[in-house]
């Protein structure tokens, strides 16, 4: 039987997300970057890190180790630089926080960045770099994550998908936006074959055993318990370079961990040793870097434009029908959203139906 996929108006999803994070009693301000950064995940084409983690953040907020409250502190600062307390409170309102400081240190200074230690999830990486790119600048995103990926030559889950993401504005339609896992896939696109009940594509994850492993919801239920890790970039070993992709994910951990004396690895797991739920003491390393220090912004868009054109206009391999660049699939997909709405699979729907229920937020009328 085919699963029922029904599309629902962008606004009306964001609005149902600011609901239910107030209802959390998340402040209506904070509830509002939240929503935010979750349906700029959905209208770009990521589908993990919108709406499909709304309960998630529900259930850390029942459950105590994540605060609706955020209290943001200012511990360390310079003209340059800032080190930033997130006391366990809501990822997003950090990462907007901290991205704001750092667009107005570089605003004055050129460059400003940012560290942060006692986050939680933040919602893509790339939300936070196109801030600064909306604003004239180069904006550079990083967070650790629980461990789920592992090393080079290990099968043990120590390190997280710690993402990159880098963005720019050209002279073109839409900004440069990379936003990228280190590791080959992160585990909000597992939790989403879960949901439409799809096995795991072979090279992505690894059993304890060393072999492949394609079972999604055992992958799920495993990788907290360290009976299978995801892989780093290239993959197992280093014949197809997996080497450098572990490399970059502990490049990642160093700027989110030892800059701000924040929890690292195994400590972002989020259980305490006799495997009690606790905060996950997420860090974010953001940077701002103002283009007008450098070269006026109009050349600096004019020259990245010329390299993605180019880049676009390269000879094409046989059967494939264009190039792109980071961030041309986002601009399409935004126009989708738009036009046909998000879809919700069933299992999304359910979750939905179970905020509604237990948050008396009956008033929204979804296809479903």
């Amino acid at each position: 039987m085919e699963e029922r996929v029904v599309y629902v108006p962008v606004e009306t999803l964001r609005q149902f997300m600011y609901e239910v994070f107030v209802k959390c009693g998340v402040p209506e301000e904070d509830a509002e970057i939240c929503a935010d950064v979750l349906i700029a995940s959905d209208i770009r084409g990521i589908p993990s890190h919108g709406i499909n983690r709304l309960k998630m953040y529900y259930d850390r907020i029942k459950q105590g180790i994540l605060s609706p409250i955020t209290r943001f502190e200012i511990v360390r600062e310079t003209p340059t630089t800032a080190v930033v307390d997130g006391h366990h409170g809501m990822g997003h309102v950090i990462g907007f926080r901290s991205m704001k400081l750092a667009m107005e240190k570089a605003k004055k200074y050129g460059v400003g960045t940012v560290a942060v230690r006692n986050s939680s999830h933040f919602g893509i990486a790339g939300y936070y770099a196109l801030m600064a790119a909306e604003a004239g600048m180069i904006g550079m995103a990083f967070t650790n994550a629980r461990p789920s990926v592992a090393p080079t030559f290990s099968v043990e889950p120590m390190f997280g998908t710690n993402p990159i993401a880098f963005a720019c504005p050209t002279d073109e339609e839409f900004p440069f936006c990379f936003d990228a896992a280190t590791s080959i896939t992160q585990r909000g696109k597992i939790e989403v074959l879960a949901r439409l009940g799809k096995p795991t594509p072979a090279g992505w994850v690894i059993s304890r055993a060393g072999e492949l492993a394609t079972d999604t919801r055992a992958i799920l239920t495993g990788i907290p318990n360290g009976e299978y890790a995801l892989l780093p970039l290239g993959g197992a070993g280093e014949e197809m370079g997996g080497h450098k992709g572990y490399g970059l994910a502990v490049m990642i951990e160093i700027l989110c961990a030892a800059l701000q004396s924040g929890a690292f690895l195994k400590d972002l797991a989020g259980f305490d040793e006799q495997g009690n739920a606790r905060p996950h003491q997420l860090g974010h390393f953001f940077m701002a870097i103002d283009i007008e220090h450098f070269v006026p912004l109009e050349d600096f868009r004019r020259t990245v434009g010329g390299i993605l054109r180019a880049l676009r206009a390269a000879e094409k391999a046989p059967g494939a029908e264009r190039i792109y660049t980071a961030g041309e699939k986002a601009h399409l997909a935004i126009k989708r959203a738009y036009e046909r709405g998000i879809p919700i699979n069933e299992d999304l729907q359910r979750d939905i139906k179970t905020l509604q229920g237990e948050l008396g937020l009956v008033n929204h009328e979804f296809p479903f």
